[in-house]
């Protein structure tokens, strides 16, 4: 097994330009795909996840051009040109969930498949969903999990169409981009959401990008349980967009400025950012790192207390959920126990991250509990002291880019830590460890 080896480092400092969102990299290629017009994007996220965006398109006829930095992606109308596909995915869930809603309404006939860890990922409640319209898909093995075939339904919107939201917002999300190119008798097209919508600013997300695609969908009131999408909305391309720097990505970078001096700043989200993850920097400000945000960038300088050590916190991760995998590692350095809950979402992840999350802190000295969708997290070490971490940890990454992101963070605490399968963070962020190293000293 391919490993790396890092620290032990004493500082980080410096400046990262992140690369484009992963969310908003692979919606806004789905939706230039399906709008009228060229679509010419700017800042796209170059990784695994988003060249398999890009493959499945290819096959459905969807002409993609690059232009120096910028990736032109020619419209299709809502309609893909290739009505037979064999659609390989990986284990991108921002790609399968929403394509396969968009194919099922297509009137194709389309495999849609991917990584062994992508079939044991459900979609049963996005199936459901579609199948309210008339969408004809059928499981090739176990139900409620891909691979699946998709073929031609006849469609009719007769009633609102409901669908869980307490398992994935990427349900939800598949559902509001492909019901604009459903016609339906009444016009409107309403979803209802049964349960706790968890990850609402990714629904945010959608629907702010949708909107820059010309289709305003209307959340009919707080609680996050109705959406409509008028009647007669078709996609428009905006001419050009712009994908802003991918805010779970940011979290690292911002907690090796809390745990390594800092300042560490990052450039791309800020206040002005649309994705809901860059509340991480409030979190570590909770602990007690120093933060300072502006329109596009956010800067954090080392923790802010004379004996060196960040605060446990509790916190409720509904909206923030990949980034809170970055704050279990950074509880390393605080004092106390500190609670991650409301993040069942994690189980059903590229691998089930509680589990995989609690056996790596393990590793590192901490005493971990888990629960159905929580964490409690306690470093080693005597409180007010420097946590006596476990030098030489060899962390098991699970095929999961985010643990090896997140706890290359380790290194900063004093002790040399080893990654295995590096490599997994191509995914979303290929030269994560290259950009890491310049930030850090020993």
């Amino acid at each position: 097994m391919d490993y790396l080896d890092l620290g032990p480092y004493g500082h980080a400092q410096g400046t990262i330009r992140l690369p484009g969102s992963k969310s908003i990299s692979n919606r806004v290629l789905l939706l230039a795909a399906l709008a009228e017009g060229d679509t010419a994007i700017s800042n796209l996220l170059d990784s695994d996840d988003t060249r398999v965006m890009l493959d499945a398109l290819a096959a459905l006829g969807v002409k993609v051009a690059r232009d120096g930095e910028r990736c032109i992606v020619s419209g299709t109308r809502g309609a893909f040109t290739a009505k037979t596909a064999d659609l390989f995915l990986g284990n991108a869930g921002t790609a399968v969930r929403p394509l396969t809603a968009a194919l099922a309404v297509n009137g194709g006939n389309y495999r849609v498949h991917g990584v062994p860890r992508m079939h044991e990922r459900p979609i049963g409640d996005l199936v459901d969903g579609l199948r309210q319209i008339g969408a004809r898909i059928d499981y090739e093995a176990n139900e409620g999990y891909p691979p699946l075939r998709i073929r031609p339904g006849t469609l009719a919107v007769d009633a609102p169409i409901r669908v869980r939201g307490d398992v994935s917002s990427q349900f939800l999300t598949a559902l509001l981009m492909a019901l604009p190119l459903v016609r339906t008798q009444s016009g409107t097209t309403v979803i209802e959401v049964d349960g706790e919508l968890i990850s609402k600013p990714y629904i945010e997300i959608t629907i702010r990008l949708m909107a820059r695609f010309g289709v305003m969908v209307e959340r009919e009131d707080e609680g996050w349980q109705r959406f409509t999408v008028p009647a007669g909305a078709r996609y428009q391309s905006p001419g050009s967009i712009r994908v802003e720097g991918d805010a779970s990505s940011a979290s690292y970078f911002l907690a090796a400025g809390a745990l390594g001096g800092g300042p560490v700043r990052v450039e791309g989200v800020g206040r002005a950012s649309i994705q809901g993850d860059v509340a991480f920097a409030e979190a570590l400000g909770r602990m007690g790192a120093n933060v300072a945000m502006g329109e596009d960038w956010i800067e954090v300088r080392g923790i802010g207390h004379d004996h060196g050590r960040l605060e446990a916190i509790e916190m409720d991760c509904n909206l923030i959920p990949d980034a809170a995998m970055t704050i279990a590692v950074a509880a390393l350095a605080a004092d106390g126990t500190t609670r991650l809950t409301n993040i069942g979402s994690w189980r059903v992840k590229e691998t089930d991250r509680i589990a995989a999350m609690a056996t790596e802190l393990r590793k590192l000295g901490a005493t971990v509990e888990e629960g159905p969708d929580w964490l409690a997290l306690t470093p080693p070490g005597v409180r007010g002291a420097a946590a006596q971490l476990v030098p030489n940890a060899a962390i098991d990454t699970y095929d999961d880019h985010r643990m090896a992101m997140c706890f290359s963070l380790a290194s900063l605490l004093g002790v040399p830590v080893r990654i295995n399968d590096p490599k997994c963070v191509a995914k979303t962020f290929p030269d994560y460890f290259d950009r890491f190293k310049t930030l850090v000293a020993r």
